[in-house]
Order: structure tokens, then sequence, then C-alpha cells
């Protein structure tokens, strides 16, 4: 039975429209709820901000209340969990939390316009959610760094056209890769959707716009490609739209649903 998470997270990203994260994912969750036919277990986040703090913008909120609320919130999820955000940085408790309990052998299908391996180092604006898959294969900052952590070649970037210097040399050096082709051996599966792998003239409600994205059949189309796969776990993240905005994204949250139906779920 699949239960949805509403997790409005903001304090992962930087930018202009950073502070609508938590209503848009409060909109997308409520719309998930209604297409999935499912409750809405809102995990609760605080709103405030902090400077950076060693290369990490508001450090203190992310290891402190929001990591412990969602961890409480999937302590005993009893089916698998979709996880609505708030920023991607909310993705680092859901797959750290598949990667304890299913193995070595996940995968995950990375759909988003950013690679998000950078560390705090290297990154040039400090926001979390720029690095958060570089932490789930346990580097970068400790603090965040996953144990266990993914292996080496388990993410697949979909729909990434936007690399830093420091991502594109991790993806030279194997730590992601660019083709679902690479996962064929992965057990089971996590899917990660920021909604920026969307182009901007699809869905105007996208907290980082890339051009040069997808359309929403070509991400329908995508998803249903996974249908081979055991989805273990999903998440849709950085949605800045309105209730009336993200009813164009219908499509994408039932593509999502019957990945999360259709394969044994242990």
């Amino acid at each position: 039975m699949t239960l949805v998470n509403a997790v409005p997270q903001r304090q992962g990203a930087v930018g202009p429209r950073a502070a609508e994260l938590p209503d848009g994912c409060l909109a997308l969750a409520e719309l998930a709820g209604h297409v999935l036919g499912r409750p809405v277990h809102h995990v609760r986040q605080t709103r405030s901000v902090s400077e950076v703090d060693r290369g990490v913008s508001s450090r203190a909120e992310l290891t402190g209340p929001n990591r412990a609320a969602q961890l409480a919130a999937l302590e005993s999820p009893g089916g698998p969990v979709l996880t609505i955000g708030g920023d991607c940085g909310v993705e680092l408790v859901p797959i750290g939390v598949a990667r304890f309990r299913y193995g070595p052998g996940l995968g995950v299908a990375w759909f988003d316009a950013h690679a998000d391996l950078n560390t705090a180092e290297s990154s040039p604006s400090g926001a979390f959610h720029g690095m958060v898959l570089r932490s789930l294969f346990g580097e970068g900052d400790p603090e965040f760094a996953a144990a266990p952590a993914l292996e080496p070649g388990r993410a697949a970037l979909l729909g990434t056209r936007v690399f830093d210097l420091e991502e594109r040399a991790a993806v030279a050096r194997g730590l992601a890769v660019t083709s679902m082709d690479a996962l064929a051996g992965a057990e089971k599966l996590y899917v990660h959707v920021d909604l920026d792998v969307l182009d901007p003239a699809e869905f105007p409600g996208l907290n980082y716009p890339e051009p040069g994205g997808w359309t929403i059949g070509r991400l329908v189309a995508e998803l249903d490609a996974l249908a081979g796969y055991e989805v273990v776990g999903a998440g849709i993240t950085e949605c800045v739209g309105t209730s009336r905005e993200v009813e164009v994204l219908t499509p994408v949250l039932e593509a999502v649903g019957r990945l999360l139906v259709s394969g044994k779920q242990g």
C-alpha cells in the first residue's frame, strides 16, 4: 500500500523562489493524494533558515529537526513511500533508508536537470539540493554522507543537462551513470523526479528551471519504461506551482503510482 509523505522542506534550496517550495509541496501532495487515492502524511518541517556553515546553507535546520521528522515518518512505512518535496535534499533520508533496507543492489533513477553531485567545497551556492546525490554515495560532508552508501554506478542521471565541473568529474570516474542500461542488474529501484527535468514551457512551477527540458509526455513515457523494475520508493521534488498549475502533472503522478504498485514489495 503506497504511502504519501509531504515534506515541505525549503532549506536545501537557495534562490528567488525557494521560499515558495513549502506551498508548492503541499499543492502537489494534495493532488497526489487525490490521484492515488491515498491519505497524505504531513511531515513537519521548520521554515527557518540560517547562514552558510562550512559550505552548506541552513546546515542546522537540515541536520536537526527536518531530518529527525523524516526519519520518524519512515520508521514503519508498511509499504512503498512516495515523498513529495520540498527541495531535492528531502531525498537524503528516504533513499538512505531504502539503501539500508534493501542492500547494495539498490539502484536509483535520477530524473533531474541537474546532477546534484557537488560537495560543500565545490558547490557554487552552498545549497544542499545540489549535493544530495553525492552525499548518498557517501562522499562529501560527513554530516550528510550516507552510511551505508549507494554503490558507485548505481544511480542513472536521466534528462540531466546541466553539470558543474566537479559533477562532470564524478560522472567521468563512474560514480553516477547517464543511462538506465548500466542499472540493468539493480535488484530494486528508487525513482527520483525533480520537476526541473521538464521544460519550463511545459510546467511553470519550477524552482530552478532550465531550458531544453522534456515534455510531460516524454517524462511519463520514461517512467513507464521502468515497469520491469521493482520500484520500492519514489520522490517528486522542487515544485513551486499553485494548486491550479500542478493539475497538468496528473499523468506524472499516475505513472509514478503505477510503478509503486506494479511490483512485489519486500
